[in-house]
């Protein structure tokens, strides 16, 4: 199996590492647009401490020209507008797609015309696109329409998810806000340098479609810090009592003017407990729990490593989880890097 990566950033590397462990896959080339990468050698960039013979491009285009690619797995952002033109260029190279783009795990909640678009595209190509990932992906949405699988009947369905950053990497800390005071996090959120959770709305949208649910509307609320109440020193943050230690972000689907789905994402640093949660209200009811909490960066480099067989083995177009074989590990002997 030949791959391609497409985004050798934090997460892009984690899956290129994860990658060069399977027997049977060869990685055939990589795309990044970061100066300071290209024209590197693919080991020096995931910090592998040995070369692999493939140079970072910025081009994919060259890439794909050059190689006979079965996939890109693809790493750049968590935005639909901002990766279109990314899966375009690969579909129009006979290329399937597998990506982290957080929006691109249930785009209809985005912007239709541009899933229309992409579908489009890749059944003209002959080729597979899913965004897939962690959160969204599969805890807080592909998991539930799991769950609901032996209900007879749900009249509300509320998922919790509840990370401590502690021990995240510093990129996710920021990310978060962690150790900044709580003026600085309004500034960086009015200036969206701090987006919050992005996913919550395709989660919602792919549990409603998997159940028949004709929703009302999504309400996303705004995204609230978490003050601390005690002094917490990571490698990349120093929070005080007072000062944010990291954000909460909650949505709901309305059905009939009441909340019948509901999401809570919870991340900060100092989280006394670290879990998931899924609550159906139904018959029967269901109360599942994961504790501590699925790691994230070790469960989206999973779950895009194991979404790849599937992917290959779909029918044409744009697909989801919900379309998909329910996940799997992908049990390939694995063999030291």
């Amino acid at each position: 199996m030949k791959v391609v990566l497409y985004g050798v950033g934090a997460v892009g590397s984690l899956i290129a590492t994860e990658l060069l462990r399977r027997k049977g896959v060869e990685v055939v080339g990589a795309v990044d647009i970061a100066e300071e990468k290209v024209g590197k050698d693919l080991g020096d960039v995931i910090g592998l401490g040995r070369h692999l013979g493939t140079a970072v491009s910025d081009d994919i285009d060259s890439v794909l020209s050059k190689v006979d690619a079965d996939i890109v797995v693809h790493a750049t952002s968590s935005f639909l507008k901002d990766v279109y033109s990314q899966i375009v260029a690969v579909m129009k190279n006979g290329v399937s797609v597998v990506s982290t783009c957080e929006e691109l795990c249930y785009p209809y909640a985005t912007d239709r015309r541009i899933v229309e678009e992409i579908d489009r595209l890749a059944k003209e190509h002959r080729v597979t696109v899913l965004g897939a990932g962690i959160n969204p992906g599969f805890l807080m949405d592909t998991l539930v329409i799991v769950l609901t699988g032996v209900c007879q009947k749900i009249n509300r369905i509320e998922v919790k998810r509840v990370m401590n950053a502690t021990t995240r990497r510093a990129p996710f800390q920021k990310k978060i806000g962690a150790g900044l005071t709580v003026g600085e996090f309004e500034e960086k959120m009015r200036t969206k340098i701090i987006t919050g959770h992005v996913g919550l709305e395709q989660s919602i949208m792919m549990i409603a479609d998997a159940l028949g649910w004709k929703l009302g509307g999504i309400q996303v609320n705004t995204v609230e810090p978490i003050i601390a109440d005690k002094r917490t020193q990571t490698q990349a943050a120093k929070v005080e009592p007072g000062c944010v230690a990291g954000l909460r972000q909650t949505a709901m689907g309305m059905k009939h003017g009441k909340p019948v789905i509901v999401l809570d994402f919870q991340a900060y640093v100092g989280a006394t407990e670290e879990y998931d949660s899924i609550t159906i209200d139904g018959t029967p009811a269901i109360h599942e729990k994961i504790s501590p909490c699925i790691h994230g960066d070790i469960g989206t480099v999973a779950m895009i490593v194991n979404s790849i067989p599937k992917v290959l083995n779909a029918p044409p177009g744009l697909v989801t989880m919900k379309d998909l074989p329910i996940p799997s590990a992908w049990t390939e002997e694995l063999e030291p890097i």
